[in-house]
């Protein structure tokens, strides 16, 4: 900076301050010290600036299954958010691994980020949350709704999943099959207790046969599809609890040449740019992804600004499309 300085015959705290931004400096003098910036071919050294600063600027994202579609619109919501707030951010997979989540956290905090936004893996001991208190890093928690002591923000989930089964009854289904996700979850465990609660709403009764975990993945999706099927008296209906099983759900149904609607009925939670593409249309639950991303960053912003702030908990609203597989027609 003093090199630079002298190349543009200003002082060192101008320099800084056109660096900066921290005060209004005379355009043709802030022309002349980056012209001097680059004819010296100084670039700033962010690392040494954070140090001194005690913030980077930059958030860590630690999520599950990156290439899952509803997973990539919030991480694209989330650095669409972050570029607004001068934020940039380190994408992590979390493989929804308890103990590979833990060594990602501690790795970002190492790297000095500011603050992380989290989808927690199924995890007992909450070990990874622990961590975070303990060493005071602030986080935002998205999709599963699991601490209050964490800002967090996901959707409903059990009482769109009671509509579906409704809806899905209205048709006449008695037999309705549900593909859970994987095991413990919130978001499993809060739409298993939707599913569960739209069938004493129709006055349907609970057969644990009817209610088989697809871990939230296609292929053992479309096993639990293959076993229902295999019952004496199997479903007429099926509702998947993501959009991976959605899938999984419709490749069983290829596997057994079933046609949807018109021999089994399908519905899922998640939306995605193909299910408005299949032969049939996919009913499915709409979330947010959008807001989502969005409003974790807003809220992790907040947080770092007032530390010892209230913390909120967000509850989005979702949609159901219902398009044709449910046996709905325009």
């Amino acid at each position: 900076m003093g090199d630079v300085a002298k190349r543009a015959g200003v002082s060192v705290s101008t320099v800084s301050h056109v660096l900066n931004g921290t005060r209004k400096v005379d355009p043709d003098t802030a022309l002349a010290v980056q012209a001097a910036m680059l004819d010296a071919g100084y670039t700033p050294n962010n690392l040494a600036r954070a140090l001194a600063r005690s913030r980077t600027n930059t958030i860590g994202v630690a999520i599950s299954a990156v290439s899952n579609h509803y997973f990539t619109d919030i991480v694209r919501a989330i650095e669409n958010e972050a570029a607004r707030h001068h934020l940039m951010i380190f994408l992590a997979d979390t493989r929804d691994d308890a103990e590979h989540e833990l060594r990602i956290v501690k790795a970002l905090h190492q790297r000095r980020v500011d603050g992380i936004i989290l989808a927690p893996a199924a995890d007992p001991e909450q070990r990874v949350l622990t961590y975070l208190k303990k060493n005071r890093l602030p986080a935002v928690l998205i999709d599963r709704i699991v601490c209050s002591e964490f800002d967090q923000v996901g959707v409903e989930n059990a009482q769109p999943m009671a509509d579906v089964v409704r809806h899905m009854a209205g048709h006449g289904h008695r037999r309705i099959g549900f593909v859970s996700g994987l095991a413990g979850l919130s978001t499993s465990d809060e739409r298993l207790a939707g599913y569960l609660d739209g069938l004493r709403q129709c006055g349907l009764p609970h057969d644990p046969a009817l209610v088989l975990c697809g871990d939230s993945a296609i292929e053992p999706a479309r096993a639990a599809v293959h076993r229902m099927r295999a019952l004496a008296q199997p479903p007429t209906a099926i509702i998947s609890g993501n959009n991976l099983m959605t899938i999984g759900a419709m490749r069983a149904f290829r596997d057994l040449k079933l046609e949807v609607p018109r021999d089994i009925a399908l519905a899922g939670f998640d939306d995605f740019d193909w299910a408005d593409s299949f032969n049939p249309r996919l009913t499915v639950i709409d979330q947010p992804c959008e807001d989502i991303g969005s409003r974790a960053v807003q809220l992790l912003t907040a947080r770092l600004s007032q530390p010892a702030g209230e913390r909120q908990t967000v509850r989005l609203n979702t949609t159901l499309r219902i398009r044709h597989s449910c046996g709905c027609h325009d």
